[in-house]
């Protein structure tokens, strides 16, 4: 696969179906025209990458439009390329292309992660619903715990999953296709598995509950549902396991998941806060048993992933 440079006269000559079959073997193009670097952009899109071109002059404006990613010149670049380009350097300097492009994939993946795991939360909800409806047994949750839930212990984890730092191993990914939507198979996949663990734990909290009577089962399944969802915030912060990405390295999903249980603590211990939120009085054996479910569904994420990455190694 030796590669070797062309001129624009040698690249008229060529056919698109020998250029098509060339194009990967060149590294350097000499003397082109505006009309050679817009076909030799489109070839790429043809062969199923993703483009960039950067530029500062009127005649790079056609081929940096034709790209995916235009990049223009904000020190030394026309106004005609500023405008064709969907990212301007200010300073010129190539190096920060390569911060731009990390920094735009760490936060897609940051709102992604989010969104994970709100759906994923969401989805377990659903589910335990659904089962009791089913199943024609009492109402698992109040509407005033789902609102709790989705004011005040879900928007903490959400926002400090959108504040995780970088990472330079994003820069190893091959880029996104842009016309791919959001809900692929991997997402939806753990999707699907993480809102039917959660389900899963609070529904056998719902049924120890239920041994004593109706409120403590709806209080049992509240409390477990919450809970989960808080230490499902530390899984989705990121596809690695919790042990390899550190849990200091976000010290915001720290505080959001302490402010949690303080939250629920608040609404569980309190005496004022029963009537209100229809809460039952725990014993500590109800404590123990909403704290060891919650914690399942995180221990076993967190215990496949650890499995997966000792195999990759």
């Amino acid at each position: 696969d030796t590669h070797h440079a062309i001129t624009g006269a040698m690249l008229n000559e060529m056919d698109d179906e020998q250029f098509e079959k060339e194009i990967e073997h060149i590294s350097v193009y000499a003397r082109v025209q505006p009309e050679h670097k817009v076909r030799i952009v489109n070839m790429w899109k043809k062969k199923g990458y993703v483009t960039a071109m950067t530029g500062d002059g009127v005649n790079d404006a056609p081929s940096i439009k034709s790209a995916d990613i235009g990049v223009g010149m904000g020190i030394t670049g026309t106004e005609v390329s500023k405008d064709a380009s969907a990212m301007i350097l200010a300073d010129d300097n190539f190096a920060t292309i390569i911060k731009a492009v990390l920094t735009g994939r760490n936060v897609y993946r940051n709102i992604m992660n989010a969104i994970l795991f709100l759906l994923s939360g969401n989805l377990a909800a659903i589910l335990v619903v659904l089962y009791c409806s089913i199943m024609a047994l009492d109402t698992p949750f109040q509407p005033v715990h789902l609102l709790f839930i989705n004011l005040l212990t879900d928007s903490l984890p959400a926002l400090a999953i959108g504040m995780e730092p970088s990472d330079k191993k994003l820069l190893r990914n091959k880029p996104r296709d842009p016309k791919a939507g959001i809900f692929n198979k991997s997402f939806s996949l753990q999707l699907i598995c993480y809102g039917v663990l959660i389900g899963i734990v609070t529904t056998v909290a719902f049924y120890l509950g239920d041994s004593v009577n109706a409120l403590t089962a709806s209080t049992m399944a509240f409390a477990t549902l919450t809970l989960a969802r808080l230490f499902h915030g530390f899984t989705c912060r990121s596809e690695s396991s919790i042990i390899k990405i550190g849990i200091r390295s976000n010290l915001w999903s720290v505080a959001a998941f302490f402010a949690g249980v303080l939250l629920l603590g608040f609404v569980l211990l309190a005496p004022f806060m029963h009537g209100l939120f229809m809460i039952a009085d725990l014993t500590v054996k109800n404590v123990l048993s909403i704290l060891g479910l919650a914690f399942i569904p995180t221990f076993i994420i967190q215990i496949t992933r650890i499995i997966k990455e000792a195999v990759r190694k």
